[in-house]
């Protein structure tokens, strides 16, 4: 549905990161790439589980998830969505330093959509994120 249509209820991004710098850039490239979409930051992946365990939540989502965060992991994160009926259709984008290829076996097999390494330098990943923002101006996310 385009985005002139008054019914366009667009997705939600969700980002879990709980390095401020990087959540900072990943909010900022996004919206530079030109993606309008309303933007939540959560620092942890227990506040990630509170929000979507919301039984009044009706939008759609999309999350951007780090792997390495405080209280609960990404990877715990992910697997809990997945398992749920209410959120296993969300798309999740593991958005990560962790480059072992073990764990992006295991963020496939536990369900993630998308697994994107961060870059190291700031170029890179100014860059990666800017492609990213383009690339989620144009995907389709099914509704809850």
């Amino acid at each position: 549905m385009p985005p002139s249509d008054p019914s366009f209820d667009p997705v939600i991004v969700a980002i879990a990161e709980d390095d401020e710098g990087h959540a900072v850039l990943i909010r900022e490239h996004l919206q530079e790439a030109g993606l309008p979409n309303p933007i939540l930051r959560f620092k942890d992946g227990q506040e990630v589980l509170d929000y979507f365990q919301d039984p009044g939540l009706r939008a759609r989502h999309l999350l951007l998830l780090d792997i390495n965060m405080p209280r609960v992991g990404g990877v715990e994160v992910l697997r809990r969505l997945k398992a749920d009926p209410a959120t296993r259709r969300t798309p999740v984008i593991m958005l990560t330093t962790t480059d072992d290829p073990g764990e992006v076996t295991v963020c496939y097999d536990a369900g993630c959509n998308l697994y994107l390494t961060k870059p190291r330098s700031f170029e890179a990943f100014s860059e990666t994120l800017t492609l990213l923002g383009r690339f989620l101006r144009t995907i389709q996310v099914a509704e809850p």
